[in-house]
């Protein structure tokens, strides 16, 4: 299926909070059951479960069966395309090289809050690698 075919699916899939933050749970914790993201996230395992129905769906997430056990994790893969389309969307035309559409939105508080992001992702990146290699 060609990714601009799915964007509209990625795009309705994340249009519902409950989702972003099942996306986010799993980005930071790695592959979680429905139980787990009930627990986390506040709403009844039936409400995860039709909102992961969608994310995978939409190929974001996907699930392998362990016994009875349907752990649920992201696919990365599908995060990186879903930031490409976003990407060529971009009114800029910055292809993600920047964030700001121009240099009158660029300043130093701007540009501080976007490295303080920048370092807390690499950490959540750093600590994913070293769970990985566990």
């Amino acid at each position: 299926m060609s990714l601009r075919l799915n964007s509209s699916e990625i795009f309705k899939a994340l249009s519902v909070e409950s989702r972003i933050r099942i996306i986010e749970l799993l980005k930071s914790k790695g592959s979680l059951g429905v139980k787990n993201i009930a627990e986390v996230i506040g709403i009844t395992p039936a409400a995860v479960s039709q909102h992961l129905k969608v994310l995978k769906h939409a190929g974001l997430v996907r699930s392998t069966r362990k016994g009875y056990w349907i752990p649920y994790s992201i696919d990365e893969e599908a995060m990186e395309n879903c930031r490409i389309v976003v990407d060529d969307i971009c009114r800029c035309g910055c292809k993600s090289s920047c964030r700001f559409e121009n240099e009158k939105q660029l300043s130093l508080s701007s540009l501080e809050k976007y490295k303080k992001e920048l370092e807390k992702e690499m950490k959540d990146v750093k600590k994913r690698i070293s769970e990985i290699k566990k």
